[in-house]
């Protein structure tokens, strides 16, 4: 099995990508870490950039942890990638960071982690950033 991770290069991606791995150790599972965009916007700071994406790799390498790092570049937003993902590599755990959002800025936006938590058959594992 494979507990699949959404890593974006931010505090909350951070969280998620710790709180996954402290999760395949303890589970004996491969990680799978997700980085997504749809590519629609000239920048996109939750797309995450090759220092980001080697600063993971070497983390997860140092602890030992069987892992693999995708990035997807589509035209479908990241929580649909994620519940894609999950429901065809055999994932047993989704782990998503959570971001501070007012209330109507989820009633107006929509939400990706609502999307996520609603979206695919299996647990997820939602964690905030500290501070």
């Amino acid at each position: 099995m494979t507990i699949l991770v959404g890593y974006v290069p931010s505090p909350e991606g951070e969280a998620a990508l710790r709180a996954a791995i402290d999760e395949a150790r303890r589970r004996g599972e491969k990680l799978l870490v997700v980085n997504t965009t749809r590519g629609d916007a000239l920048a996109d700071p939750r797309f995450a950039q090759e220092p980001d994406l080697s600063h993971v790799r070497e983390d997860l390498a140092a602890l030992g942890v069987d892992f693999d790092v995708r990035q997807v570049l589509g035209a479908r937003d990241a929580a649909e990638e994620i519940i894609d993902l999950a429901e065809t590599k055999g994932v047993s755990l989704v782990v998503i960071g959570l971001r501070r959002r007012s209330a109507v800025g989820k009633l107006i936006m929509g939400s990706a982690a609502q999307q996520i938590l609603l979206g695919v058959g299996c647990p997820v594992l939602a964690v905030k950033a500290e501070g």
